[in-house]
């Protein structure tokens, strides 16, 4: 399956959970077991990546704030990608240095911003997986809000495999109190994850995001071939267990 060049049908941001009713038993098992694998990947394996990535978006400059502290943290990352938004979002501003300096940007070498708007996740991974390979980064981590960052990852993945391209990525979560609000809908994370879990479930059959199958074989590789950027050089977490 090759991935769509136009977006899918929108799917509203806020989904009530009774729209999920019919959705069937081992679906649902296999989205759990995508996002717990996803979300589960070692927390600090992000201070020994190449590159910190952001995709903006819904006016959540907490994605930036966030990204911006880790790189300002650490001058060894060597570069800091930020993908640009969806010109329709209310709350869209164009991405600039100068908007990023306002947030505490003052390390400018390894900057690099997306210059056209990125109309959805899918034209915002497309980038990143081109400048990931323009660039010859070898790691990644992913600064995401924690309702958003599993689509994230997997779309990122879903480019990336699309793009013959294979590289190793872990999670960032963004430190956001799930009661915020969202500035562009108002709604907070916990309002939007069953609207993630709507695109979670339909995205993989229209080619948008990797299927639990490829993240598998992906997260097999990842642990195989990169154990050391994510448990740390001479760490071996089954060691305990022989």
């Amino acid at each position: 399956m090759t991935s769509v060049s136009r977006p899918p049908g929108a799917l509203p941001r806020i989904v009530p959970a009774e729209a999920l009713a019919d959705v069937p038993a081992d679906r649902f098992l296999a989205l759990l077991e995508a996002v717990t694998m996803v979300l589960t990947l070692p927390g600090d394996a992000a201070g020994r990546v190449d590159a910190l990535v952001v995709p903006t978006g819904q006016g959540e400059d907490w994605r930036l704030t966030d990204a911006i502290r880790a790189w300002e943290a650490d001058p060894t990352r060597r570069h800091l990608l930020v993908a640009s938004t969806n010109p329709v979002e209310r709350t869209y501003r164009p991405l600039t240095l100068d908007r990023l300096r306002a947030l505490g940007l003052r390390r400018l070498d390894g900057v690099v911003l997306q210059a056209e708007p990125a109309g959805d996740t899918g034209r915002q991974a497309r980038w990143i997986v081109d400048r990931v390979r323009a660039l010859g980064i070898g790691s990644l981590a992913l600064v995401v809000s924690p309702y958003h960052l599993v689509r994230v990852y997997l779309t990122v993945l879903r480019a990336a495999d699309d793009a013959g391209l294979r590289v190793p990525m872990v999670p960032l979560p963004v430190a956001v109190d799930p009661h915020a609000p969202v500035p562009e809908s108002g709604a907070c994370g916990y309002d939007l994850v069953a609207g993630e879990v709507s695109r979670l479930l339909r995205y993989p059959d229209e080619g948008w995001i990797a299927t639990p199958e490829r993240l598998r074989d992906y997260l097999g590789w990842l642990w195989t071939a990169h154990r050391a950027l994510l448990a740390g050089p001479g760490h071996d977490p089954l060691s305990a267990s022989r």
